[in-house]
């Protein structure tokens, strides 16, 4: 018999499950939403068939799992679970059997990730409960990029607080990273030691890294996920000083200005419409000019990201795009890869238009020195695929 996988991602009110097997097949994928509301629901799909359940009034995570293991894995044999973890420091440069020590060393990394590494805990711990002696993984979206050079992932301030409070550039999204690096390298028929790219994972947050030797090299996010491009409504890079700035104008404590960067900036702030990429191209279609203006600024940073980070790598064989923004927007990527000409990419019009869904995910004419290329990231099966060799290896 098989071995099966179980792949958790823990949100605060939320939590996302599915289920691998060895053939790396998906058979179970679900969700429950608005943990601890009135009216949380449990929706799945197993063997082609959409479900949907409603969960007690409040319930929680336990209840939430507990359900899920009830109904929607129901009649499946489990052999491991594996873990979603925003943040490992530097503490986990891989992914990690789970321990109590190692429980221990992850509850440490909350304050670099308040919003998500509580939460991706509690996941881990009513796991446990509801499975008992199963092996357990934890897989850390920081992981991918502690191969990042001292150059690369220091702020140039005091010494001392990296010392002392581990303050440097982390990157996120790792695991999705690491994913299209794999992908892409049997897309080119290269081992993956011999590849090299640069990656833009584009949804509601946004992250781009550059990798070669199968490594990390450089990637947009830092300290926190709020670093580089602009996104939904996050704001990437802006002057240091806004904050400061913004306490003695408006007023505002530390906290508020922190829920104006992650919340309320970004396409949201800079259009007044919306963080949805459709919503903001339908209305800028229709002649909004704040919505265009967010598109526009979209699409500058991330081709000057991209730029920038093709000096962390020798050599570049493509630039991906990934994320439901990514994967979807054949003028967004038309847009950025016409800024990049000068790095040898052309997009070839037929294929970008389809998505690259009939030329194998390659959206670059033959005359592209620098491919490009569509490539859906799966963050889930990267993490069981993980966790399964994780656990063979130990």
């Amino acid at each position: 018999m098989g071995r099966n996988t179980l792949v958790i991602n823990c949100g605060s009110s939320s939590l996302k499950f599915a289920v691998y097997n060895e053939e790396e097949s998906c058979f179970v994928k679900g969700v429950v939403e608005r943990l601890g509301a009135e009216d949380p629901v449990l929706k799945w799909e197993k063997e082609g068939e959409k479900q949907t359940c409603e969960l007690t009034s409040g319930a929680d995570h336990e209840i939430a799992l507990r359900k899920v293991s009830e109904i929607a894995l129901s009649g499946e044999q489990i052999h491991a679970v594996g873990h979603r973890v925003v943040h490992g420091a530097e503490r986990f440069k891989s992914t990690a059997v789970i321990t109590d020590e190692m429980l221990q060393q992850v509850e440490a990394c909350n304050h670099l990730a308040p919003l998500h590494n509580p939460a991706n805990l509690i996941g881990i711990r009513v796991a446990k409960q509801v499975f008992g002696d199963l092996p357990q993984v934890g897989v850390f979206d920081t992981a991918f990029h502690q191969t990042l050079a001292k150059e690369v992932f220091l702020y140039p301030i005091p010494y001392e607080l990296y010392e002392e409070l581990g303050v440097r550039r982390y990157g996120f999204h790792g695991t999705s990273h690491h994913y299209i690096y794999q992908e892409l390298a049997n897309k080119l028929s290269k081992p993956l030691e011999q590849t090299s790219m640069i990656c833009a994972h584009l949804g509601n947050g946004c992250s781009a890294a550059a990798a070669e030797q199968g490594e990390s090299r450089d990637t947009t996010m830092g300290l926190t996920p709020l670093e580089g491009l602009v996104m939904g409504t996050r704001c990437g890079d802006i002057d240091p000083s806004l904050h400061g700035f913004l306490c003695r104008e408006k007023g505002w404590t530390i906290e508020e200005v922190e829920v104006v960067l992650n919340k309320k900036s970004g396409l949201q702030g800079i259009s007044g419409v919306s963080n949805d990429m459709r919503e903001l191209v339908q209305a800028s279609n229709e002649g909004n000019d704040r919505a265009k203006l967010a598109l526009d600024i979209f699409t500058f940073r991330l081709a000057k990201s991209i730029s920038a980070l093709r000096v962390s790598i020798t050599n570049c064989d493509a630039i991906v795009f990934t994320g439901g923004i990514g994967e979807h927007n054949p003028w967004l990527r038309k847009k950025v890869i016409d800024r990049l000409g000068y790095l040898g990419c052309k997009i070839d019009g037929a294929a970008n238009d389809s998505n690259g869904k009939n030329t194998n995910g390659r959206i670059s004419d033959d005359h592209s020195t620098v491919s490009v290329w569509v490539i859906p990231t799966d963050e889930e099966l990267m993490i069981a695929r993980q966790t399964m060799q994780t656990i063979s290896d130990s």
